[in-house]
């Protein structure tokens, strides 16, 4: 089958509410032999930048918009349910992403193939204050604290938050890590911001932390000590 044209079919369906024709191009295509994994990754991760640049770009309406994120959360659940589940490999996540209703979709597609990979999840979605995501790093302790799909609102944000890590020093083992939204949009912001890892995708992601589990930010790129003059030349869309 081939992957872009059946995305294609499958994004017309989506944005203009088909429900019955979207799970009829799925099942087609499962029955095919796509396996659900690599439908994850070669069509609905696609579908949901596609959701989410066309209606940053004014280029969907609120309607189709509602219509594509609703249909895309029912099957990326029926997805989930056929992920081969992976052995546990000890290691634990704290998922945050961008407040939008695509943002999340994106956060729940990496919290799900995360969780298949191997790792245990905690997923919270968007909105999240600072002041709670660093309680909730506080009583979980996780490996990963992982932002994905963030917003360009987002961004100071994150920027502080990974600043307060680093002055508190409480978790010198913790792994920072960014992706997709905004940190796709303005390269190189991951770095600059004291990111210790970040990836464009989620399978990328995935790879990303499976073979560099110690990678941490370079002194030269942690912003601790910066001017506030600095920090606030850098634009993101």
């Amino acid at each position: 089958m081939n992957a872009q044209a059946f995305t294609e079919r499958l994004f017309s369906s989506m944005v203009s509410g088909d429900r019955n024709e979207a799970r009829r191009l799925v099942q087609e295509a499962r029955g095919e032999g796509m396996a659900a994994e690599m439908m994850t990754h070669e069509v609905f991760w696609p579908i949901v930048e596609m959701i989410t640049n066309l209606y940053r770009q004014d280029q969907l309406t609120a309607l189709s918009h509602h219509y594509a994120t609703r249909l895309m959360r029912m099957l990326l659940d029926q997805a989930q349910s056929e992920y081969i589940q992976g052995d546990r490999n000890g290691r634990r996540i704290c998922l945050f992403s961008g407040p939008g209703e695509a943002d999340e979709l994106a956060g729940q597609l990496v919290a799900d193939m995360a969780e298949a990979a191997g790792y245990e999840v905690f997923f919270a979605g968007g909105g999240i204050a600072n002041d709670e995501i660093l309680e909730e790093v506080g009583s979980r302790t996780p490996d990963i604290l992982l932002m994905f799909a963030s917003s360009a609102g987002d961004a100071p944000n994150i920027r502080v938050l990974i600043d307060t890590i680093r002055e508190i020093d409480s978790h010198p083992d913790l792994q920072i890590v960014v992706g997709g939204g905004v940190f796709n949009r303005a390269p190189g912001l991951a770095e600059e911001i004291g990111a210790d890892l970040w990836a464009k995708n989620p399978l990328e992601l995935l790879q990303q932390l499976t073979t560099n589990p110690e990678r941490r930010a370079t002194p030269e790129q942690r912003t601790v000590g910066r001017s506030v003059e600095k920090r606030e030349n850098r634009r993101v869309a």
